[in-house]
C-alpha cells in the first residue's frame, strides 16, 4: 500500500493538532530523487505493509535555489544537487528526528547517508550548503 502526503501528515499528527510531533526513527528511506541540494523525494516503510512516498527537507541546512536570483546561485545549485546525489550514490538513507515541515507537504528530518555520515554537515563542509535554523535564510547573490 502507497500513501502520499497527506496521509503522512496525518500519521504525523499534523491533522490531530499534534504538528510538534517528532518521530525519533531511523527510519530506512530509498531516495527516489534528489530534487535539489537540500530536499530529497524519498520511499520508506512506516507501518507493517505501509509505504510512503515523500518529499524530505534535510535539516539544519539551506542550499541555493535551481531558480536562484543570479547566475552564481543556479551555479551553486546545480553543484549542491549533483554532490548530494554523489553522496547518496544510490544507497538508502536514514531519516532521524521527522517532523511536520512547514511547506509544499514535506517533513523535515535529519539525514545520514550510508557509513553514517551526515548529510547537511557534509555539504555545509563543502561550501555548497549553509546551516540553518530557522530564520531568514542568507542571499547566495551578492548585495
Amino acid at each position: 500500500m502507497l500513501l502520499g502526503a497527506t496521509a503522512l501528515a496525518a500519521f504525523a499528527g499534523r491533522d490531530s493538532g499534534i504538528a510538534r510531533e517528532v518521530l525519533t526513527g531511523p527510519f530506512e528511506a530509498q531516495v527516489l530523487r534528489v530534487i535539489d541540494g537540500d530536499t530529497l523525494r524519498v520511499r520508506t516503510r512506516i507501518w507493517l505493509g505501509t509505504d510512503v512516498e515523500i518529499n524530505v527537507r534535510i535539516d539544519g541546512v539551506d542550499a541555493p535555489e535551481l531558480r536562484g536570483r543570479c547566475a552564481a546561485e543556479r551555479r551553486l545549485a546545480d553543484a549542491a544537487r549533483d554532490a548530494l546525489t554523489a553522496l547518496i550514490d544510490g544507497n538508502p538513507v536514514l531519516l532521524h528526528d521527522v517532523r511536520y515541515g512547514k511547506y509544499a507537504g514535506r517533513v523535515v528530518a535529519r539525514v545520514t547517508v550510508a557509513g553514517g555520515a551526515d548529510a547537511a554537515m557534509a555539504l555545509v563542509a563543502r561550501g555548497l550548503a549553509r546551516r540553518y535554523t530557522g530564520r531568514a535564510r542568507g542571499k547566495w547573490c551578492g548585495a
